[in-house]
């Protein structure tokens, strides 16, 4: 379980596709804090750590995860967000965040306002996937709450600090991003169904 705060973001350092797996080497600054088969949440996506070499570790992407995420977009030298697991009896100070991307969206706008930065994505809405306003979405990772919520769209509001800090900031419009949707709305969604 993961929290969508981001701890820093990672730099690709090497990609190695090995049949239909990809191995990614990130460099970070949290590399001499983690440990072999530790979770690491990497734009949203949980991965586990099998290997580690100095400031460098390296992470398994398998095809499966390769088809319904952003990673098998990821080029040497991207920045990525990273969130090791949560620890139990720590503070929730995002959402309940599973590393179990539901699909991908895209960047249709970015647009400045007065100190914070709105981004809106827009998403397939046959997977029956939902946001609510002023619910949760998580978006390569980041917790972040949802404005203007349509049927296929929605936009969250970044401030500052989380811009600066997590690869919004290199975000373009048409960039293709991991959405994991709110694991409580996911739920009732799912039982109103039924």
């Amino acid at each position: 379980m993961f929290t969508g705060i981001i701890e820093t973001l990672g730099t690709i350092t090497n990609l190695v596709k090995d049949q239909e797996n990809l191995h990614l080497t990130i460099k970070s600054t949290i590399t001499n804090e983690l440990k072999i088969d530790q979770s690491v949440a990497h734009n949203g996506v949980c991965l586990t750590v099998v290997g580690i070499t100095a400031d460098e570790y390296t992470v398994t992407a398998i095809k499966e995860t390769l088809d319904k995420t952003n990673i098998g977009n990821l080029k040497v030298s991207t920045k990525v967000n990273l969130e090791r697991a949560m620890k139990l009896g720590d503070r929730l100070d995002g959402h309940i965040v599973q590393g179990h991307v539901d699909e991908t969206g895209i960047c249709t706008n970015i647009e400045n306002q007065n100190g914070s930065t709105v981004f809106t994505f827009k998403y397939t809405s046959e997977k029956n996937n939902i946001t609510i306003e002023k619910g949760s979405i998580t978006i390569n990772g980041v917790s972040l709450t949802v404005i203007n919520s349509k049927d296929d769209s929605f936009s969250v509001a970044i401030i500052p600090y989380t811009l600066e800090n997590t690869s919004f900031k290199r975000l373009s419009i048409n960039d293709k991003v991991n959405l994991e949707f709110d694991v409580i709305g996911k739920y009732v969604s799912r039982l109103t169904k039924k």
